[in-house]
């Protein structure tokens, strides 16, 4: 079973943070970054490190990856 950790999820929130900066009189986060978010959170108040990738909705795993993958082109 492969996972997610949540210093992934926090790395993919910032960098998607820093592609799309928060906007708007309420400060708004780009759709990616709000995605990445709600399982965030989760993960905090279950005092989780790892999430497995099955679990999670096609949108963040396509978020996480597109992070991934711009971050291994490096």
């Amino acid at each position: 079973m492969l996972f997610f950790t949540i210093q992934e999820l926090e790395a993919a929130i910032n960098y998607w943070r820093s592609q799309s900066p928060a906007s708007g009189e309420e400060l708004r986060l780009c759709l990616e970054a709000t995605i990445l978010a709600k399982p965030y959170a989760l993960m905090i108040m279950q005092g989780a490190q790892r999430i497995p990738i099955d679990v999670l909705d096609e949108t963040v795993r396509a978020a996480i990856q597109t992070y991934l993958k711009t971050t291994q082109e490096r």
